[in-house]
């Protein structure tokens, strides 16, 4: 069966649907996205989507493509008519169809499409044995706080990691990690997980955001600064964390053990969690 896609108010299988080669989104990279974790049927998290969505769209003077009330029951619809029980719906919204020009088009409306993906998210596989990061440089923009659809720096990051055979690129300046190249960045040290503090360098992370309410819940201590690349080689763990990973244990930077090269006790407990909390919003 096609996979049923949202574009501008229909939905539509995936073959049929067709976006302007004029827009802005295909020309500049001028928009914002979304993924929003779905679990027993379910989406989860979605008021921190929703937020999120409102400042980045609001950094950039966009326009909310519908009604706030409207867009998560839009999205609830296209994860109902793809049947996903486990995985993700990714949304972008940009600024629309207008002739090439850098300065924005006047009165031109927002293009919005979405669509829904099948992924085990609980019984991943990978949370058992941890995954490899390598260092790769952070080639990006001076607004990273902005979830833009420009993402061609972290496409090369990723694409270093994928050949020097590891899962995700952890990117850095001048020896700091800034982030992960789909995923915010965190090393345990003496039982304590330090991961960057929020500013333009890094995304405003959901799950980095939870993952800290939930540290201060269980009374695990969590500082907020930055981190060395040459302090994470000497960590006692690290894991990652994005929509589609919840918590995944790191166990080797740049063919490095971390430790014992195995997921540790702190990242494991947060990874357990995290992962009960979703399924209580899930009801699972």
């Amino acid at each position: 069966m096609s996979r049923i896609v949202y574009i501008n108010g229909a939905y539509v299988p995936e073959q049929d649907a067709k976006v302007s080669i004029f827009d802005r989104g295909f020309l500049f990279g001028d928009g914002v996205y979304e993924v929003i974790p779905v679990l027993n049927s379910r989406l989860v998290e979605t008021a921190h989507a929703i937020a999120r969505l409102d400042r980045s769209l609001g950094e950039i003077d966009m326009a909310w493509p519908c009604r706030k009330e409207e867009y998560v029951p839009i999205l609830e619809e296209l994860r109902a008519r793809n049947n996903i029980v486990e995985g993700y719906v990714y949304m972008q919204v940009t600024r629309g169809v207008a002739d090439r020009d850098f300065a924005f088009p006047v009165n031109t409306p927002t293009s919005f499409v979405g669509f829904a993906s099948s992924k085990p998210l609980i019984d991943n596989p990978k949370a058992l044995t941890g995954v490899a990061v390598v260092s790769v440089p952070d080639l990006r923009w001076k607004r990273r706080d902005i979830k833009s659809i420009n993402l061609l720096a972290q496409c090369l990051a990723k694409q270093e990691a994928v050949s020097r055979g590891a899962f995700e690129g952890w990117m850095h300046e001048d020896g700091v990690v800034t982030e992960g190249a789909s995923s915010s960045a965190y090393i345990v040290k003496d039982n304590k997980i330090i991961t960057r503090g929020l500013s333009n360098a890094i995304l405003p992370a959901i799950r980095r955001k939870v993952i800290i309410a939930l540290a201060a819940e269980h009374n695990i201590a969590l500082e907020e600064r930055p981190f060395l690349l040459s302090e994470a080689m000497e960590a006692d763990e690290a894991f990652l964390s994005s929509a589609t990973t919840i918590v995944m244990p790191v166990v080797s930077i740049d063919g490095q053990a971390v430790a014992d090269g195995k997921p540790g006790r702190v990242t494991t407990l947060m990874r357990s969690l995290y992962v009960e909390m979703l399924r209580q919003e899930a009801d699972c």
